[in-house]
């Protein structure tokens, strides 16, 4: 192949070469034996090396893998006769075009060749598969932190949101219409009669109901592009006037503004927030978790204690999809429950256990069992998990990570779920849940006839599937979020040992608001070793309250089936009453007057009694305790 030729491809790919490959053309050319011409192919790869090194800056290179001489050496050159030559370049041209496509199908290729993040995805979806399949317990803490919705350095200081802006111009235009309807009344107020104002409020009627809204907002008056731009420099020029020391500054935004204001909260609050309250607050829990068996069993303690005040409320919460049964210590709740209805409360030396356990009824059981929703939605969990995108997924550096040295981690994976992850997870797990219950209602035609609630309702759930995608919950996610008064992100580390066993995790939740001007951090730390577990404080009442030595729960649909039944006997009494026939003799005339035409005294005590007693006889006759009949 001859230099000259080499040096024509090599300038058609001077800008796919790396910065040491622009070079090559130039030791071609010494070789040649006229100096004239090596001289000014010299200056021309020197051209070369200085337009390749701005291409380099630029990004204009591919990998190092490709260079011009690898690609000039692939090129069969047909001016050559020579038959061996030519099959010899047409072996060395096949080989390359094979590498070349490997090269390629790699690249995106992530099933056969992953990347790094596939790797961590792969890898993390497994470990949680497996511990969802295994029985394990779990010990949590969660802490809570407040900072400022804009950091102190940032550009942002000072400015505020969106949808605050649009608050506050809206309501400073409305107090500026008011401010001069006040004044126009007050100059013109001496040459108007009554009369003129009605036929002026007449004409004013009419005009609204003929004109048709153009605002900004719908169902909104006034509100017009360019008077809201208007109204907002106004307000920032009020705003910016100077204030002397010994005058208050005036609001410019009336009411909604010093609402807005009160809502928002001053780095000062923030930090009484945190050193009074958050630096004293956990919130606790120990669960055993059992998946044979669907079950489900927690203590939760939300715990105050500081040098000062000490405060725990604890509450076991066991749930039963085999059984369709939830258990719950009702200690926490009754005394909202005493409020409400206090002769059906009972006292806690009353209770029998300390557990209530409520049934769904068969009427529900039977259309949807808790069974089948347990499983779709621990399956919808996994496969929605399964679609998320690889970059979501990283493997992080524990080096200097103080929590995977105490749960004893060789490896983290972070998966990272802002607003457009939750909602696209959020989309996924309705849509496979809905398609996992259609199929257990295809499977049982007989339970599930033409008109069944359940079927209807999933036919229409899946009609409304088909017009939207997973993505677009997301995308309708970071809409609210871009304007609206709330931002949310959350942050999971999930902690492996060497055989790709779940030991830990670490979520860190941020919800943030710039019309509450902070933003509140929960930083939740799960255990799932059995050391955490049998050492923990809450583990004791756990084993107390659903343990194989605990006392058998409270009936809770007895009990309420009970309070119902009293309920109804009671007002049958009431009904009853109503149905008393009353003869001459009895005092109670239908025009409320005696025999002698004097009114009728309501507050006869000897009337009354009478009627107390006919009430308690009805009370008796259905059971029911004559104190209840006062009611």
């Amino acid at each position: 192949m001859s230099s000259t030729h080499s040096n024509h491809r090599s300038r058609q790919s001077g800008c796919r070469s790396q910065l040491h490959e622009v070079t090559a053309p130039v030791a071609i050319y010494h070789k040649n034996k006229h100096r004239n011409l090596s001289r000014t192919l010299t200056a021309t790869g020197c051209a070369l090396l200085l337009g390749g090194t701005s291409l380099v800056l630029m990004g204009c290179q591919t990998s190092a893998g490709v260079s011009s001489g690898a690609v000039s050496d692939a090129l069969i050159d047909f001016e050559v006769a020579d038959s061996a030559v030519n099959q010899a370049q047409g072996r060395v041209f096949t080989d390359r075009l094979q590498a070349s496509s490997a090269r390629y199908e790699k690249l995106f290729d992530q099933q056969s060749y992953p990347n790094t993040e596939t790797q961590a995805k792969t890898r993390l979806l497994a470990a949680i598969r497996q511990h969802l399949a295994s029985e394990h317990v779990a010990v949590a803490q969660a802490n809570y932190h407040m900072a400022p919705f804009i950091d102190p350095d940032s550009i942002d200081v000072g400015a505020s949101s969106l949808l605050r802006t649009i608050i506050e111009t809206y309501a400073y235009q409305e107090e500026q219409a008011i401010d001069d309807e006040a004044a126009d009344d007050n100059s013109e107020f001496a040459d108007r009669s009554f009369a003129d104002d009605a036929d002026e409020a007449f004409a004013d009627d009419e005009y609204s109901a003929n004109t048709k809204d153009d605002g900004l907002i719908p169902g909104v008056q006034d509100v017009k592009p360019k008077a809201l731009l208007k109204s907002y420099e106004a307000m920032q020029a009020a705003k910016q006037q100077p204030v002397a020391s010994d005058d208050k500054p005036m609001p410019t935004t009336g009411v909604i503004g010093q609402m807005l204001a009160m809502l928002h909260r001053t780095p000062e609050q923030i930090a009484a927030t945190n050193a009074y309250q958050y630096q004293h607050l956990t919130f606790n829990s120990v669960s055993q978790f059992r998946p044979k068996q669907r079950q489900l069993r927690s203590v939760y303690s939300y715990d105050y204690v500081s040098p000062t005040l000490s405060s725990s409320i604890q509450i076991p919460l066991a749930l039963d999809f085999n059984d369709s049964r939830i258990m719950v210590d009702p200690s926490a709740i009754m005394p909202i429950v005493a409020l409400a209805s206090p002769e059906n409360t009972p006292l806690p030396q009353e209770m029998a256990s300390h557990t209530v356990s409520f049934g769904l009824p068969k009427s529900i059981t039977e259309q949807l069992p808790p069974t089948v929703l347990y499983d779709a939605a621990l399956a919808a969990i996994q496969k929605s998990m399964a679609e998320l995108a690889p970059e979501y997924f990283s493997a992080v550096d524990i080096r200097n990570d103080a929590f995977a040295k105490e749960v004893g981690a060789s490896h983290a994976v972070k998966l990272y779920i802002g607003s457009k992850q939750g909602g696209e997870l959020v989309g996924k797990i309705l849509k496979y849940m809905t398609q996992s219950l259609q199929e257990h209602v295809d499977a049982n035609p007989s339970q599930y006839p033409d008109g069944a609630m359940l079927k209807a309702a999933l036919a229409k759930a899946q009609l409304y599937h088909k017009g939207y995608q997973s993505a677009d919950v997301g995308a309708l996610l970071q809409l609210i979020e871009a304007i609206g008064p709330i931002s949310f992100n959350q942050t999971n580390y999930y902690y492996l040992d060497r055989a790709n066993q779940l030991l830990a995790k670490q979520q860190r939740l941020n919800v943030g608001s710039d019309l509450m001007g902070a933003t509140t951090s929960v930083l939740n730390q799960v255990r799932y070793d059995k050391a955490s577990f049998n050492d923990h404080a809450l583990t004791p009442l756990l084993a107390e309250s659903f343990g194989a030595n605990a006392q058998p729960a409270i009936d809770g649909n007895a009990w309420l089936a009970k309070i119902r039944q009293q309920k109804d006997r009671l007002q049958s009494a009431r009904y009853a009453r109503y149905d008393y026939e009353y003869d001459d003799e009895n005092r109670y005339d239908v025009d409320n007057t005696d025999e002698e035409g004097g009114v009728y005294d309501s507050g006869n005590s000897e009337d009354w009694n009478d009627n107390d007693e006919a009430l308690y006889d009805d009370a008796a006759k259905y059971g029911i305790d004559s104190k209840l009949a006062d009611q």
